[in-house]
């Protein structure tokens, strides 16, 4: 082989590394980046992560909101007409949020089992419903399909 010939190939092979060495490290923050949805009767059989941020959602259970004397801290409970989970979320709540309606909560379980929230999505209509709470609530006999959907 000769000298011009080593040295294009050697160019081809380290464009090549490159290349597939920032593939790998885009795909792993993507990774790291995802978030799953899980239902409470996911999160309650140990399908979801430890340590790691989801989405979890559900129905709010009517009565089961309570705030703190601090007036930000809010508990409820979310279920799925299998299982509950118990809620905690710091914050302002969404102006839409009401007990009896679908929510997704962005956050992670803690040791004691309540998902602590980091971000609470409400419905924005009467007819809406979040696609993951509907999809994981029709199994269930639950069929609240939004109308036109």
């Amino acid at each position: 082989m000769t000298p011009k010939r080593k040295r294009r190939l050697m160019m081809v092979l380290l464009i090549v590394l490159g290349v597939g060495t920032a593939a790998t490290l885009a795909l792993t923050a993507f990774n790291k980046n995802l978030m799953f949805f899980y239902s409470p009767s996911q999160i309650a059989a140990g399908e979801a992560p430890k340590n790691r941020y989801f989405r979890a959602g559900g129905m709010v259970q009517e009565g089961s909101l309570k705030r703190d004397k601090d007036g930000l801290t809010v508990r409820f409970v979310i279920h799925d007409n299998e299982k509950n989970l118990t809620v905690a979320y710091k914050g302002i709540l969404p102006d839409l949020f009401r007990e009896g309606q679908g929510i997704v909560a962005q956050g992670k379980i803690a040791s004691d089992g309540v998902f602590i929230a980091s971000e609470v999505l409400a419905k924005h209509d009467e007819n809406y419903m979040p696609p993951e709470v509907a999809a994981a609530m029709k199994p269930k006999g639950i069929d609240k399909k939004p109308k036109g959907q």
